[in-house]
This record gives C-alpha cells, structure tokens and sequence, in this order.
C-alpha cells in the first residue's frame, strides 16, 4: 500500500510522548484541540490509529504555530528523537505532510518556536539542528543515539 509507512508507525510511543507533553487541563484551563500544538498531534495520531496513512491531508499547513504556550523543553527533546526514530529517512520521497514530519513540526513549534527545514533525513536534520540549535541538540542526539544501540 503506498499510502502507509513501510515500516509502520509505533503510534503508542507517539501517543505516550505526546500525554507527556501536555500541559493538561490544570495548566490550560480546557483543551484547545487543534490550536494547540500537541492537541493537533494528538488529533493526527488518533486519526493514524483509525485509519493508518502515512499522510496528513494538509497536515503540515494545520500545525498551530502561533500556539505560544511553554512546555517541558526535556519532554519535547525526547519526543523529538523518538519521531526521528520513527523516520523511514526517504530522502527525496520526503512529503511535508507525512505524519511524523507533521508531528516533529508540532514538537518544534514548542520548543524552538518554529518548524525546521526537513530533507528525509534524521542524520542531516541532526546536522542542522546542530549548527543552528547547539543547546537543544545535545540531548536529542543522544537520546536518538542510545535509542538506536537499544
């Protein structure tokens, strides 16, 4: 089937991630679903588990970026080197609104403030996530890293 990833998806790591991610009701008043960037995600993984496709209609359009709440930077960084781990790294048959880029987009947006440049990579977005987010990178890297000697 083209539409679904080849090695599939381990949506409950997503799924987890992304409960440790949220702010919850405590600290947001009420959910914002789709305004908020992991209540987008969440939306996103959940329509995956219905019905797996390795596209998000639009999906990259969609992620709230002017979602401007704080998050657990250390949560973020570790659900950013899951999803790269979830990457099948096509390289060129990279889409922008393949699922796990839609979901990394989300992750981003919390903690650099912004979407990343991404080629189908894990390696080169490592790379450039190094040159221009040092800070951030280090944990990343190692988690992606230890991640793969697992």
């Amino acid at each position: 089937m083209p539409d679904t990833h080849k090695k599939g998806l381990n949506a409950d790591l997503v799924s987890n991630d992304l409960e440790h991610c949220c702010r919850g009701i405590g600290l947001c008043d009420q959910c914002q679903g789709d305004a908020c960037i992991i209540g987008y995600a969440k939306q996103c993984i959940a329509g995956y588990r219905q019905k797996p496709k390795k596209e998000v209609p639009e999906g990259a359009e969609h992620v709230p970026t002017m979602d401007f709440k704080t998050f657990d930077e250390v949560e973020l960084e570790t659900a950013i080197a899951h999803i790269l781990r979830e990457c099948k790294d096509c390289k060129a048959d990279h889409t922008e609104n393949c699922i796990i880029n839609v979901i990394r987009n989300c992750y981003e947006v919390g903690l650099l403030g912004d979407t990343l440049p991404f080629k189908g990579s894990a390696l080169q977005y490592l790379i450039y996530l190094n040159e221009y987010y040092p800070e951030k990178s280090a944990h990343i890297a190692a988690l992606y890293k230890e991640m793969g000697q697992q």
